[in-house]
């Protein structure tokens, strides 16, 4: 009987779509989680959380493959601190990390602690797989919807974003399988400019106006006009467009009349 595969992160957006495809595949699947949930088949879940390390020993007993997906605005690098120190108490034996692309570049705080949280997995002497993954669709829709009723975008600002399908099925691709270390960056098919990406979702709401350009500034505005948050030519490349994306939700984002 093979032991139950740890999920932090596990109610969360890309948590939501990784978990079916791990029962899927016929794994037992243990989810920490800050509140008490009720069991479902083939899934358990144990109170705890990541940042202050509680709960960690409890959803580590008995488990040798962990998907830590659990992060936020602050401390993902404390959390993965503490989520390799139970690990390693607990005898995994995998540990598989969620990133995001360019953490090592991007002079942003969020990206920092993201490049920490790797430098956790890395040195834990403990096998580990790392996805870094650029952002998603649905993260860049919030940020899209306001540069949209602004009518402005940033110059220089560009995103490759993918699908949340996508990354789930590579995760779990790579959770079921044995490490491979620092995996290729998986990102969206292709890089677009923030203001095109506005100008597609004022095109599928039936709208469109003219944009306000304006630049970052500072050492976050250099980064991001040098595509120090893009992908380099080895990365894996997505299907699903944000054109797509957006045509998916055209009944849910349709004006009202």
């Amino acid at each position: 009987m093979s032991t139950p595969i740890l999920v932090t992160g596990g109610t969360g957006n890309i948590g939501r779509h990784t978990v079916p495809l791990l029962r899927a595949a016929g794994r037992e699947v243990r989810i920490l989680s800050r509140h008490s949930r009720q069991a479902e088949p083939g899934i358990e879940y144990v109170e705890g959380d990541t940042v202050q390390g509680t709960g960690l020993d409890l959803a580590l007993d008995g488990v040798e493959t962990v998907l830590h997906l659990a992060g936020g605005a602050k401390g993902d690098d404390i959390a993965a601190q503490n989520l390799v120190a139970a690990a390693r108490r607990a005898g995994a034996r995998h540990l598989v990390l969620i990133s995001v692309t360019g953490a090592d570049r991007m002079p942003i705080g969020y990206f920092r602690a993201k490049a920490a949280a790797e430098a956790a997995f890395q040195t834990s002497g403990i096998p580990w797989t790392i996805l870094r993954v650029a952002q998603l669709h649905d993260f860049a829709l919030p940020m899209v919807k306001v540069l949209s009723r602004m009518r402005s975008a940033p110059r220089g600002l560009c995103f490759e974003s993918v699908a949340v399908t996508e990354v789930a099925a590579r995760l779990a691709e790579l959770t079921l399988g044995d490490p491979v270390g620092r995996a290729a960056d998986l990102v969206g098919p292709r890089v677009q400019e923030i203001a095109d990406m506005v100008r597609s979702f004022d095109s599928a709401r039936g709208r469109g106006h003219r944009l306000l350009r304006f630049g970052i500034p500072g050492a976050v505005g250099r980064a991001y006009r040098a595509g120090d948050n893009l992908a380099g030519d080895a990365a894996v490349r997505g299907e699903s467009t944000w054109e797509d994306y957006l045509a998916s939700r055209a009944t849910e984002d349709a004006p009202v009349r």
